[in-house]
């Protein structure tokens, strides 16, 4: 059962990190700088609280939600490759481990034990596979806990600036000042990284294995002095939509995917290694 997917130490450890990172926030560097009951610090209160239970919410999605099962009743397309004899052939893609057929970007996650669609990768911290169904939340996941993260940083550096640390008996204060500004500062870093690598992804309409892929295959282009390009990129805006959906309205609601259809298909452009 996909309830099951919660009993994880990844898990534990992700929720345990949340509730560290805000409760240091509001009652401690929010309380220190301007005080909870003063308007600024109300205002930032709610703020953080807002933006640590979207975070929180994205969490619970993306962990529940299937990343995208092959239907069973799947074969592949038939194609005509042969222009003489126009014989159709059809295009295996099996995979070894499940004696099935695989769609288009369908990957075999060996921790599920299972072939996903649009697989991206498997994430420990969430204990479920990233496919084409929860995509989506997982980015926003990640941008979510980025802000969070950069907010956290900000209120810190904030409030030590503004302390006055001359008065004595302030070693044990200054030592966690120091500490949580290096732990949301290297958070922030990381996170940050992560989210401009899937910004890029998705601006491309391309799977972190694809771009393991790509790498390879556009150093094989360059060899042979040819051009690659990624097969499945149709413009910056087109690609957007694809993944968050065509209503902008929604792009950030992590359970808006009515837009998505099966994932056993993709339009792709032809000749894009010329």
């Amino acid at each position: 059962m996909k309830w099951e997917r919660l009993l994880s130490v990844p898990i534990f450890s992700a929720l345990l990190m949340m509730g560290f990172v805000y409760y240091v926030t509001v009652f401690f560097f929010i309380a220190d700088w301007v005080g909870l009951q003063s308007s600024a610090g109300s205002l930032n209160a709610i703020i953080f609280t807002s933006l640590i239970c979207y975070c929180l919410f994205s969490f619970f999605v993306c962990v529940l939600t299937d990343p995208g099962r092959v239907p069973s009743s799947y074969v592949p397309d038939v194609e005509v490759s042969d222009q003489e004899s126009r014989r159709p052939v059809v295009q295996q893609r099996k995979c070894e481990t499940c004696s099935n057929y695989k769609p288009p970007r369908c990957h075999h996650c060996r921790v599920c034990r299972r072939c996903v669609l649009k697989m991206d990768h498997h994430c420990v911290w969430t204990n479920n596979c990233i496919g084409y169904r929860n995509y989506k939340v997982f980015f926003i996941l990640v941008l979510s806990a980025t802000l969070g993260s950069i907010y956290s940083m900000v209120i810190i550096f904030i409030s030590a600036f503004q302390r006055d640390w001359e008065s004595p008996g302030h070693a044990s204060i200054k030592i966690y000042y120091v500490l949580c500004g290096v732990l949301m500062s290297s958070l922030s870093l990381i996170l940050g990284t992560l989210l401009g690598h899937h910004i890029f992804l998705l601006s491309r309409n391309m799977t972190t294995i694809e771009s393991y892929e790509a790498t390879r295959e556009a150093w094989l282009a360059r060899k042979s002095g040819l051009s690659y390009g990624h097969s499945f990129d149709l413009g910056f805006y087109k690609n957007i939509t694809l993944v968050l959906g065509p209503n902008m309205l929604i792009w950030f609601w992590p359970t808006a995917i009515g837009h998505l259809k099966d994932g056993t298909s993709f339009r792709r452009i032809p000749n894009t290694t010329s």
